[in-house]
């Protein structure tokens, strides 16, 4: 065998080496577009399965600028500022905030229910409306007339399985029964304390009947002194005509009891009305002698006095524009007014337009007044924008 033989065998048997491993390669199979989102549409619109699982999530949230002016103790603008170029004068100005509210809500069905999730963090930017001719360096809220970022607040936090919900909420007190009206400003004379952790039960007997019973710790200075939480309950009843709603809630720190009712009335597709009532006890609240005094407010009688009633109602001019009022007194005589004009811009663009009136009663000491009012009658407007997604 030559060398010529040899090289042309060799070759021979690497073609027929290649033309196998050829004959035996894998193909690979073009991929498939993937499907990144995928609508869930058992809880509304907005969800989409996160991937992977079968939960479902929703991304909202809201922008809102507003921009306040007029008397502090009617939540206006920002009083007796210093002036930057005359030393001892003062000027009045804006209040203005920006906000970004971020939301999120998860649903999954399980075999104890639905297991849902709800959580809301605001961000703001802007001043403080209030009055500033105390500049003196012993007042740390002497420059709150001053833009800045005003920090970040965990509004909502909470899990909810079937009935069941624990973690960040607002007061069921407030919740269950209803906010006072649909106006900026609704709690110039206040109708209970928002923030708070809560281990609470909700039923709905599906025939108009609900019930809750909350526990709940609290904030500030209003945070519970002892395994004691504070307790409210609640039973509603609602129906086309619309609802009447009562509360009731133990306050362990003071050990006072306060109460509220409420009638929601649909008088036709235009117009709704509604009225609440409050009660409450407040001796350890209005006694002086107690190691931590609460001047006659705690974490839900938050009015002056044993007594107070808020109402209003808000009417629809049309798809676009809707005008709000509430009204507003209690047992200390402080009266609350506020009224506005929404108008939906384009859909998700609202703009609202607000005046609002507080007289501080007689028996509310003005340097104590809920608002930090410093004179007897108040009167401030805003202006909000807000978009939501």
């Amino acid at each position: 065998m030559n060398i010529k033989s040899l090289l042309l065998g060799s070759a021979a048997a690497l073609i027929a080496v290649s033309g196998a491993r050829a004959a035996d390669a894998v193909v690979v199979a073009e991929p498939e577009p993937a499907e990144y989102v995928k609508i869930c549409d058992v809880y509304g619109a907005g969800y989409f399965y996160i991937p992977g699982t079968e939960t479902c999530l929703r991304i909202g949230g809201y922008l809102r600028y507003d921009i306040g002016v007029g008397d502090h103790g009617a939540f206006g603008g920002a009083q007796n500022v210093p002036d930057h170029l005359n030393a001892g004068d003062t000027n009045d100005t804006y209040w203005k905030n920006a906000r970004f509210t971020l939301k999120t809500w998860t649903g999954q069905e399980t075999e104890l229910g639905t297991l849902k999730t709800y959580t809301e963090t605001r961000f703001n930017f802007g001043n403080n409306y209030g009055d500033y001719s105390n500049q003196a360096t012993t007042n740390d809220d002497r420059n709150n007339w001053q833009g800045r970022n005003k920090g970040v607040s965990l509004n909502f936090a909470w899990i909810q399985l079937g009935g069941l919900r624990v973690g960040k909420d607002e007061s069921a007190f407030d919740t269950f029964i209803g906010y006072a009206g649909n106006v900026i400003e609704d709690t110039i004379v206040p109708y209970g304390n928002f923030d708070t952790n809560v281990v609470q039960y909700y039923f709905d007997a599906g025939n108009g009947f609900s019930a809750v019973v909350s526990l709940e710790e609290g904030s500030g200075i209003d945070t519970i002194d002892s395994y004691v939480p504070h307790v409210v309950g609640g039973l509603k009843w609602t129906q086309g005509w619309g609802a009447l709603t009562g509360v009731i809630s133990y306050d362990s720190n003071y050990e006072e009891v306060a109460g509220k009712v409420r009638l929601d009335v649909n008088v036709n597709e235009a117009l709704a009305l509604w009225i609440m009532a409050g009660y409450g006890t407040d001796d350890n609240l209005s006694d002086p002698t107690v190691a931590i005094p609460a001047g006659g407010r705690g974490f839900y009688k938050q009015w002056g006095g044993n007594w107070a009633v808020w109402g209003g109602g808000t009417y629809k001019f049309n798809e676009k524009t809707s005008f709000n009022l509430q009204a507003s007194y209690d047992d200390w005589k402080n009266l609350g007014i506020a009224a506005n004009v929404a108008y939906t811009v384009v859909p998700g663009f609202t703009v609202t337009a607000e005046v609002d009136y507080q007289n501080v009663g007689g028996a509310d000491d003005l340097s104590q007044g809920w608002v930090g009012a410093t004179k007897k009658s108040n009167v401030a407007g805003i202006l909000r924008f807000q978009r939501d997604f």
